[in-house]
């Protein structure tokens, strides 16, 4: 599992939704213990996220991680986690198109269908946002930002980035947790795209996102998961 985890730290990096050093994935592998990425005594960035630096750490009281120094922001997992006991894998990401789109206070529309199903529901279904552009680096403001969370898989932070979770077995709740951050970018960019084109991003009528087949587990993840493992791995 921790090779998997680092796996999907070095995919969030050939995919754009971090840059250098930050960013970090967690997955819950007991009701007590979650697996997240540390910073190792010989950090360099999440493109390079060895299974080294996959540390176990606590759900409740002080983690110890040696040589290795948790994220600042832990409480974004800890609290998540032990808030939905159905969730099994937490990403958080700061993908630049996502933090611009916030920023300029545009709407999260379902500006297309076929072009990417898994996209166009989630802005259908909403996509919370969070006001406060801080480190969640204590687990009041934690707290905070699991209430917008609420039921909903993917967050937005304003100013800052995306939390997203996802349930189930582990290896699974990985790779979705990371292809919903890759969604809610893509749509961050084609939304900043129409902006500049001096277009107004509008949602596709109801009738056509009512048509939208639900591809499957099989094709929205493992087919997906497997194209972008083999794009980080040929770059």
């Amino acid at each position: 599992m921790r090779k998997s985890v680092a796996l999907a730290c070095r995919v969030l990096a050939a995919t754009g939704l971090v840059e250098h050093v930050l960013g970090h994935i967690s997955v819950r592998t007991s009701p007590d213990e979650l697996l997240v990425r540390c910073r190792g005594p010989e950090e360099a960035g999440l493109r390079c996220t060895t299974a080294e630096d996959i540390r176990p750490v606590p759900l409740h009281g002080r983690p110890e991680t040696g040589e290795w120094s948790v994220p600042n922001e832990l409480p974004i997992h800890t609290e998540v986690l032990r808030r939905h006991p159905e969730a099994t894998a937490v990403v958080h990401a700061h993908p630049p198109a996502v933090v611009t789109m916030a920023l300029a206070g545009l709407p999260w529309l379902p500006l297309f269908g076929a072009y990417d199903i898994p996209a166009a529901r989630l802005a259908a279904d909403g996509i919370p946002v969070w006001p406060r552009s801080v480190l969640v680096n204590d687990h009041d403001l934690a707290g905070q930002m699991a209430d917008a969370l609420g039921d909903r898989p993917v967050l937005v932070l304003s100013g800052h980035g995306l939390v997203s979770v996802a349930g189930g077995d582990p290896e699974t709740a990985v790779a979705q947790a990371v292809l919903q951050a890759i969604a809610v970018d893509t749509l961050a960019r084609h939304t900043l795209a129409v902006a500049h084109a001096g277009g107004k991003p509008v949602p596709i009528p109801d009738e056509d996102l009512a048509l939208l087949p639900d591809l499957g587990g099989a094709f929205n993840v493992t087919t997906m998961w497997r194209h972008v493992v083999r794009r980080t791995e040929n770059p």
